[in-house]
């Protein structure tokens, strides 16, 4: 069975700029995709159940965003079959790049394709927003500028540089740093085309600093090579480079025991591009 690519993100900035009364915070953001991430392969099945066969350290099956994603599409669209999924997880948990949620939207996506039931992609991201916020820009599957929750899109066009990644030593609780004392939760919003001028930041960076020394260090350290930024909630932190040369060459230099790695920006999602192959078979 071939595959399904469950690509990382990267915030390119981020500021919260306000707070709903349920709770939920206001953001703007852009998001954009990397031609890197997790691997999900799906084995349908006649017999209703969902199995994973991939278990996530601390991360029970009921708990598994994937394992929910499908639930919630067998149940609204009445599916007599199942389905073995077995997910090949390269991105880290807690770093900022999506993983969980690109997990289910891949999962949603591929679905929605194997078992034939017909959703929209409209259909496909509310389903994801009852599972969380992240969820609908993978599904809708283009760079875009989010604001809302991060739900409401407009298509971007960005330049697509390849992207140095270092994972510090430490998985961020995102629920931690939203509801930190000291999160900025006014920062002024900004315009799209400020945002291609140079202009935004990631307003959750300070307090992820403060309690997460591992992402100061890295942040130091990349911004010595490149502009460092965080992406999401942390802990990964990112620059940009105009060559995978480059990108590479700075890899080279990581400390002994960090990792990271080198990815294309993709304004257009890889998990796209498999649905299209799928389409045609």
């Amino acid at each position: 069975m071939n595959p399904w690519p469950a690509p990382a993100k990267l915030n390119l900035f981020l500021h919260v700029t306000g707070r709903r009364a349920d709770g939920y915070h206001l953001l703007q953001t852009v998001f954009q995709f990397l031609d890197f991430g997790d691997e999900v392969v799906f084995q349908i099945r006649s017999d209703g159940l969902i199995r994973r066969l991939s278990p996530l350290p601390g991360v029970s099956e009921n708990q598994d965003l994937v394992v929910k994603a499908a639930h919630t599409l067998q149940q609204q669209c009445d599916v007599a079959q199942g389905v073995d999924i077995h997910l090949n997880k390269r991105l880290p948990m807690g770093g900022g790049l999506g993983g969980g949620s690109s997990d289910a939207a891949t999962t949603l996506v591929a679905l929605n394709r194997l078992w034939e039931t017909g959703l929209s992609r409209e259909d496909l991201s509310s389903l994801g927003l009852s599972l969380g916020a992240d969820i609908p820009i993978f599904i809708h599957g283009q760079a875009a500028w989010a604001e809302g929750v991060g739900e409401q899109f407009t298509p971007v066009e960005l330049p697509e540089p390849w992207f140095l990644v270092v994972i510090p030593p430490v998985a961020v609780a995102t629920a931690e740093v939203f509801s930190a004392t000291n999160l900025i939760r006014n920062a002024h919003p900004i315009t799209i085309r400020a945002f291609l001028e140079g202009k935004g930041c990631n307003t959750l960076e300070p307090v992820v600093v403060e309690h997460y020394p591992e992402v100061a260090e890295a942040l130091a350290w990349l911004n010595g090579h490149g502009q460092a930024r965080m992406t999401g909630s942390g802990g990964c932190v990112f620059a940009p480079f105009g060559e995978r040369v480059e990108a590479e060459r700075v890899l080279h230099q990581l400390p002994a025991d960090w990792r990271g790695f080198v990815a294309r920006g993709r304004n257009y999602s890889p998990l796209l591009e498999r649905l299209c192959e799928a389409n045609t078979i």
